[in-house]
């Protein structure tokens, strides 16, 4: 007869190890997979990531904007003032010679009595005549180096005011280049962001999910009400524009940002605005932060930073430069929060 025998059972100790072991081999598979295949990350999460991104990429294009224009303007300054400077190291100079002949004429005539002079010279007539000249020469010394004296003081405060703007420049172009990284660094982040994306989706983020466009293409151009004066030439180019490139730091012909849109668009009406949004919403007349106030040709200015800006065209529309990967067109007034409108 065959024995049964009863399987021997493992111990606890050894049933212990194993069941470790099997939630370790789990805990580092899971690990692995979660190292191989990140979750990506979904359209309407990348879109809020990018959203951000270049609304602080914007913000930051206006600071470069603005230090641009700052170090522009002071550079020509800085400019004008070592111009001078110039001039005025040739003029003292001059003066410097026209005394040192002065003093030259005197020095030489000095030594001799005028009698004895008189009575030596073979030609009296000419030596009475010279020495008119040398009395004359004499009387305008004092004048000469009180000019010279003028002369140097002016040339001083010139090289110290010319010291002080081109410190200053240093100081702006340090700005300036300081934004313009920024403005990149968050163009980078953006892409990358982007790049886990389709084509399609990522020009749907781009173009601002594809909502403003639908709106801009169903604007009846010809139901807006008439612009006159340079406000109506402003309104006319700028809408000629539509479908140009948001390019950061641009100012036309052929590419914009919001604020660069604003200033070509008025240049052509013979109107000079300033750089920024921020400065621009500063100019002209204060019509509040009702839109239905507007008139055509107005600038309506976003956020509370004022950041950005478009303007105005009737009928509760603007057209402005959105942002990057965008172009030009037309959206409601208040798709975003206005901070102030302005009539130029």
């Amino acid at each position: 007869m065959a024995s049964h025998r009863r399987p021997k059972q493992p111990s606890r100790a050894r049933v212990t190890v194993l069941t470790a072991a099997a939630a370790t081999a789990v805990a580092l598979s899971a690990q692995v997979s979660a190292h191989a295949a990140p979750a990506q990350p979904s359209k309407d999460e990348v879109k809020a990531q990018v959203d951000k991104l270049l609304e602080e990429q914007e913000q930051a294009a206006e600071k470069y904007n603005g230090a641009k224009e700052k170090a522009d303007q002071l550079r020509k300054q800085a400019d004008q003032l070592q111009d001078q400077v110039a001039r005025g190291q040739e003029q003292l100079t001059e003066l410097a010679s026209g005394l040192a002949a002065v003093a030259g004429d005197q020095y030489r005539h000095a030594g001799i009595d005028p009698s004895m002079q008189l009575m030596l010279s073979s030609d009296p007539d000419k030596y009475l005549d010279q020495a008119s000249s040398f009395d004359q020469a004499a009387s305008t010394q004092a004048s000469t180096l009180k000019s010279l004296e003028d002369q140097q003081r002016r040339l001083d405060q010139q090289k110290q005011e010319a010291a002080t703007v081109l410190a200053e420049l240093d100081s702006s172009t340090q700005a300036l280049n300081d934004a313009k990284n920024d403005v990149q660094s968050k163009l980078q982040e953006a892409q990358k962001l982007l790049s886990q994306l389709s084509a399609a989706d990522r020009a749907s983020i781009l173009r601002g999910g594809g909502s403003a466009s639908r709106g801009a293409d169903r604007v009846d151009l010809s139901s807006l009400p008439k612009a006159a004066g340079y406000a109506g030439v402003a309104v006319q180019n700028a809408l000629n524009k539509r479908g140009s490139a948001y390019v950061w730091g641009a100012t036309g012909p052929n590419t914009f940002d919001c604020s660069g849109l604003m200033v070509w668009a008025y240049a052509q009406a013979g109107v000079s605005l300033p750089r920024t949004s921020q400065s621009q919403a500063t100019v002209g007349t204060n019509v509040g932060t009702d839109w239905h106030n507007a008139q055509p040709g107005d600038l309506v200015v976003y956020y509370g930073d004022r950041h950005h800006v478009g303007m105005y065209i009737g009928n509760g529309q603007v057209v402005h430069a959105p942002r990057t990967g965008d172009v030009v067109k037309i959206m409601a007034a208040d798709t975003l929060p206005i901070s102030t409108i302005r009539r130029v």
